[in-house]
């Protein structure tokens, strides 16, 4: 089992468990801070959603930094448990965590009227298993205006669901991408 540490926030410093689960990617640290560094290190007030939460990097690191709610999709029964653990040690009460298929979950129409959309969505799906296209066309209904969409992916974007890529960078095989535009 390894370890990724949380790079800033409330939890700055605190290292958290990664389950050996295949196709599991936490998003490194220099990645991470580069993101946070791009968002502007505080997200208070923010609501977060993170569709394929994995190790949990991504969306604790964004609870860590004043992020209102963040909704933490995982599908696999051993990862969800990992993030159940991780979210107990923390005392992360800003976070929800969901156990379903990504797809499923954004497929549903938005039609919660106490839902305003997600100000950071994050998706860091398994590669080469074409997710990327299948979420494309639900993603709009989800975001809030001026919304900003992180993606990582293992070639680069310059575009996606309709936003446009306004920072991206590349560490390794992997491309990752800051998204903002029209969600209409």
């Amino acid at each position: 089992m390894s370890r990724v540490r949380i790079v800033g926030g409330t939890h700055r410093s605190r290292l958290i468990e990664v389950p050996d689960a295949m196709g599991l990617r936490p998003t490194p640290d220099r990645v991470r801070e580069t993101l946070f560094n791009w968002l502007g290190q505080d997200l208070t007030g923010l609501r977060c959603l993170d569709l394929f939460a994995g190790s949990g990097a991504l969306g604790f690191e964004a609870a860590s930094r004043g992020a209102s709610e963040v909704t933490m999709l995982e599908f696999a029964p051993k990862v969800f448990a990992h993030l159940q653990k991780t979210q107990e040690l923390l005392k992360a009460n800003n976070v929800r965590l969901v156990r379903g298929d990504a797809l499923k979950f954004i497929a549903v129409p938005q039609t919660q009227p106490h839902l305003q959309g997600f100000d950071l969505v994050m998706l860091d799906p398994p590669y080469r298993q074409g997710w990327l296209e299948k979420l494309a066309p639900h993603l709009p209904q989800w975001l809030a205006p001026d919304a900003k969409l992180y993606v990582e992916s293992e070639s680069p974007l310059e575009s996606y669901a309709g936003l446009t890529v306004i920072k991206s960078g590349k560490a390794g095989q992997v491309h990752y991408h800051l998204l903002t535009g029209e969600n209409q």
